[in-house]
């Protein structure tokens, strides 16, 4: 995968964008990607648990952030192992062709989904599409403009400028990034804006092989925005779910300074690291079926 891009500073700062540098996470997902899921999927009969599952893997739980296929077949599972779903004889069904689309496709997104449902017509991937288009003209529709970013991101990026090149790094569909960094006027301050067609974000972070140890830093509030940051030797500074405006406030204050320092690695990276661990459980408040 190539990246229009070209090095101009000594740093790298890839920054995510629902939910991190914008305040998106939870109106995108409860308004335009839940709804949709129950709809398109005949999850009706069991919408209250369908809800909650979709919310625990997509906002509030270590699966936070991932793309929307792989978190589509992590609600099914978890509603396939809901007692209240058993009792109610719902049929919950995985799509193996989209799990096996998914183990061999790195660009989760529409354009690589429409290709495959142009060369093989299968139904269940036809379904998933369909269901994928409606979520981009639902958040267009709901979302629209945006929402302007969290306190202190337009300041942060400002405090950035001339030291260090900024990269968009976001599982989100390439239109609708750019529409929403340029809305809120932010893409100003950016480099390059890398969406879902554009690789994985551990593809995306690739680039940090350009800048010198160290010299690397990701932002993120989704747990794969430091394994894409681990993968690539970068550094990490969590958003905590929840606690946004305090760590952006925290980023602009201390963390930013301590990264072009060269004072973020080690304890003060591990200090963000442990907090950050504490916001995200890993299993559902309810019970399942093991």
């Amino acid at each position: 995968m190539t990246i229009d891009f070209t090095k101009t500073n000594d740093f790298l700062v890839g920054i995510d964008s629902d939910g991190c540098a914008f305040d998106t996470m939870e109106l995108k997902h409860k308004e335009c990607f839940i709804p949709n899921i129950i709809c398109h999927w005949g999850l009706k009969g069991v919408s209250k648990y369908a809800r909650e599952a979709a919310e625990f893997v997509n906002l509030y739980s270590k699966n936070r952030g991932v793309n929307r296929f792989p978190a589509l077949i992590e609600v099914f599972r978890l509603l396939q192992r809901r007692p209240e779903v058993v009792a109610r004889g719902a049929k919950i069904d995985i799509p193996q062709v989209l799990v096996d689309w998914m183990n061999q496709e790195t660009r989760l997104g529409n354009p690589a989904l429409q290709a495959y449902v142009d060369k093989t017509n299968d139904p269940l991937m036809k379904k998933a599409l369909a269901w994928s288009i409606e979520v981009n003209e639902t958040i267009d529709r709901i979302v629209g403009e945006g929402v302007p970013p969290f306190p202190m991101v337009r300041e942060s990026m400002q405090k950035l400028q001339g030291r260090a090149d900024i990269l968009v790094v976001s599982a989100t569909p390439q239109a609708a990034l750019e529409k929403e960094w340029a809305n809120q006027g932010l893409a100003q301050y950016v480099k390059t804006i890398c969406g879902q067609e554009r690789g994985t974000k551990k593809e995306q972070l690739e680039l940090a092989k350009l800048y010198p140890a160290n010299h690397t830093l990701m932002i993120g509030d989704a747990p794969g925005d430091y394994r894409a940051a681990l993968a690539n030797g970068a550094l990490f500074f969590p958003i905590n779910p929840g606690d946004e405006e305090a760590s952006w406030k925290r980023f602009f204050d201390e963390g930013a300074d301590k990264f072009l320092d060269g004072e973020f690695a080690g304890e003060y990276q591990q200090e963000l690291l442990d907090d950050f661990d504490s916001h995200l459980p890993e299993l559902p408040p309810w019970k399942q079926i093991d």
